[in-house]
């Protein structure tokens, strides 16, 4: 499993409508996506600044999204956000939710 961490800087007093882009337009988009598994979203205090981390099943996956459906969202977001997005790429290393063991050295 992999993970795609984007890290946002909000404009002054959009944490609502960031939050309600995030499930009218973004998670939508994000369910049509092959691989696709899961989306999770963080505000931090202030509302300057937020987290999404999605969850896809291949490496692969991700980087489709990530040239193809990934410059939309922007779009959608380019309302409530300032600058560009910092994104990195992850291998999952442990989930007690998706129940991802830690990998053994061989």
């Amino acid at each position: 499993m992999f993970a795609r961490t984007v890290n946002f800087r909000l404009k002054l007093n959009s944490v609502v409508e960031f939050t309600q882009t995030i499930e009218k337009e973004v998670i939508p988009l994000l369910r049509k996506q092959e691989g696709f598994q899961d989306e999770i979203t963080f505000v931090a205090a202030g509302g300057r600044e937020a987290v999404g981390i999605s969850l896809w099943d291949q490496k692969e996956n991700a980087q489709a999204y990530n040239n193809g459906t990934y410059p939309e969202v922007l779009r959608a977001l380019a309302k409530v956000v300032e600058g560009t997005p910092r994104v990195q790429t992850s291998e999952v290393s442990n989930s007690t939710f998706h129940k991802i063991p830690a990998h053994v050295a061989a």
